[in-house]
């Protein structure tokens, strides 16, 4: 079995003054025309869910309401899996070049949580026009906009951490 080494080029800061990427300096230049995009793809590291144990769940019981009561992993967001690889599309607020910071509308990860890589959203490759869903998540939200006042709490089976 091949091996890869992921290194993080940042991390997670969430504080009251708001959500932010910090980039380690020598990723700095990475940012370079990233202005202009209005949204990116954050790709990062479930720290917080990174044992052998939690790496051996392929399964969960019925983590959403009105879902099957047996699902495997791949059809979940859930942070227990093989590789604890998390993806969030997040709108920029302010990007601070000379600092290596970019600030975040919403981005589901702890502070401190590693980030391991930044892609600029595009509609013509990230965007699915008519995506098809189970029935029994039909009723969430169809944008990240509408999933801000969504009452998520009456889907999932499990208090959110």
């Amino acid at each position: 079995m091949n091996e890869y080494q992921v290194r993080p080029i940042g991390t997670i800061q969430n504080g009251k003054d708001g959500i932010f990427i910090k980039l380690f300096p020598e990723y700095v230049p990475g940012l370079e025309a990233l202005d202009g995009f209005s949204h990116i793809n954050v790709l990062w590291w479930f720290s917080n869910c990174d044992n052998p144990a939690d790496r051996c769940i392929f399964q969960a019981e019925q983590p959403y309401k009105n879902a099957p009561a047996v699902m495997g992993v791949f059809a979940t967001r859930s942070p227990l899996r093989p590789n604890p690889i998390a993806l969030t599309a997040s709108e920029i607020i302010k990007i601070d070049a000379d600092q290596g910071v970019i600030q975040l509308d919403y981005i589901d990860a702890d502070n401190g949580t590693p980030v391991l890589d930044i892609k600029p959203y595009t509609p013509s490759l990230d965007r699915v026009e008519t995506p098809r869903v189970p029935e029994w998540c039909r009723s969430w939200p169809n944008s990240i906009e509408a999933s801000a006042n969504f009452p998520w709490d009456q889907v999932f089976n499990f208090e959110a951490v």
